[in-house]
């Protein structure tokens, strides 16, 4: 019953979800989409789970607008990130599994509030990017120290080196003038799967059955994020290698010259001869 409690926080964002799912889902069908704007989506969560998550937290947008800069949003998620990786370490699944979810709403609220109010930066921009891969650090750190006296640490490093390979292979090819965004296992993703897979074994709350649960998690999510990693590095590689290919040697037809020209000038035989070859025929 005490693990109850501390899941109930999640429990009411998986219902507050699904209720929301149910109710955008109608307006859409009845042809009163709300006015979202430009909401960004990739390639597992399309235009309609990002629109959709992007109408469930309106409401906190629009408090947040005015009153909070982007980059102190970005810097909550970091610090709810942190509160995740301590969280696990010390075996508090349930509330790590909801904690990590508010650090992944408000890595989305931070960009939209930045694009919203027009605050977008570099500074800002960096500032994010840099928060992101220390939150993953954090809470990829949580799971290590949980897991370190299983063979399952091997996972978790593994998903951890995929996930920091995935965002710097974009990083480094976008720095090279190639825009790259494919792949299943973006950090969007990632949080999805880690918060599920805790959400899961914290809710058996059987140590013998959590650790195998919270291992597949790191399994899988090593396993996706190097696939994806992978099909970013090829991508880039194969465009910039085009771009870099020499071109091809201009082929220069031959001009045309007189068919004479081309045989040669005729031996003449003289006359004296012509005779004495036909007088030798005709013998």
């Amino acid at each position: 019953m005490d693990r109850f409690y501390l899941l109930a926080p999640a429990l009411v964002i998986l219902a507050i979800f699904a209720i929301g799912f149910v109710a955008y889902w109608v307006l859409c069908a009845t042809g009163r989409a709300p006015d979202l704007g430009e909401v960004k989506h990739n390639q597992v969560f399309g235009p309609f789970s990002s629109r959709l998550l992007a109408w469930l937290l309106g409401p906190i947008e629009r408090l947040l607008v005015g009153r909070v800069s982007p980059n102190a949003v970005t810097a909550m998620s970091l610090g709810f990130c942190a509160l995740t990786g301590v969280a696990v370490g010390f075996g508090d699944l349930p509330r790590a599994c909801w904690l990590v979810a508010i650090a992944g709403f408000l890595d989305i609220l931070d960009g939209r509030i930045a694009r919203g109010t027009n605050q977008q930066t570099a500074a800002g921009a960096l500032f994010d990017s840099v928060s992101d891969r220390w939150g993953e650090l954090f809470v990829f750190g949580g799971y290590a120290w949980l897991l370190h006296d299983s063979a399952w640490l091997l996972a978790v490093i593994a998903a951890y080196g995929g996930s920091m390979m995935v965002s710097y292979t974009r990083a480094r090819a976008e720095a090279l003038g190639v825009a790259l965004a494919i792949g299943v296992m973006q950090r969007a993703e990632r949080i999805v799967l880690v918060a599920v897979g805790t959400f899961v074994a914290a809710w058996f709350a059987d140590a013998a059955i959590e650790t195998p649960i919270l291992g597949v998690t790191m399994v899988a999510c090593a396993t996706l994020s190097t696939s994806t990693a992978c099909s970013r590095w090829f991508k880039a590689y194969r465009i910039l290698a085009a771009r870099e290919a020499p071109a091809p040697a201009a082929i220069v037809p031959l001009k045309a010259r007189p068919l004479a020209e081309v045989r040669g000038p005729r031996s003449e035989v003289p006359s004296s001869q012509t005779s004495a070859k036909v007088a030798t025929t005709g013998a």
